[in-house]
């Protein structure tokens, strides 16, 4: 399963100029604050979080929200995520794959879901 997302990074900046950390308390845990050096990374974070919901069929929703999608980086600095036990369980998620990329005023991420369902059975 894929999905991807762009955001404007202007639209990301706006909201933390006007609500400061709390607008990215709404899609994203203090750990992940931590990991957001600058307005372009909290883009790429929020485009990561919608890629997932995407590749899901599910957009963020009652039952996928932000806060089911966790991105971490690794020692070399890439982005990767983990996902809430009851989404690995529904979908039978076996493996993930992020990518997150900034140019010209937006953020970018395309997500790649495995599973070793079926996808017809997926959404039945």
């Amino acid at each position: 399963m894929i999905g991807i997302d762009i955001v404007e990074i202007k639209r990301i900046q706006k909201l933390q100029e006007r609500f400061g950390d709390k607008a990215l308390k709404k899609y994203l845990d203090n750990d992940e604050i931590a990991l957001v050096k600058n307005t372009s990374t909290a883009a790429g974070f929020y485009a990561a979080k919608e890629a997932v919901s995407k590749a899901l069929g599910l957009g963020i929703s009652e039952f996928c929200g932000f806060f089911d999608i966790k991105i971490y980086k690794d020692e070399k600095n890439a982005p990767y995520f983990t996902l809430s036990k009851h989404l690995i369980e529904r979908y039978n998620i076996t493996d993930t794959s992020l990518s997150i990329s900034h140019d010209s005023g937006f953020a970018i991420a395309v997500v790649v879901l495995e599973s070793n369902k079926k996808r017809k059975d997926l959404f039945h």
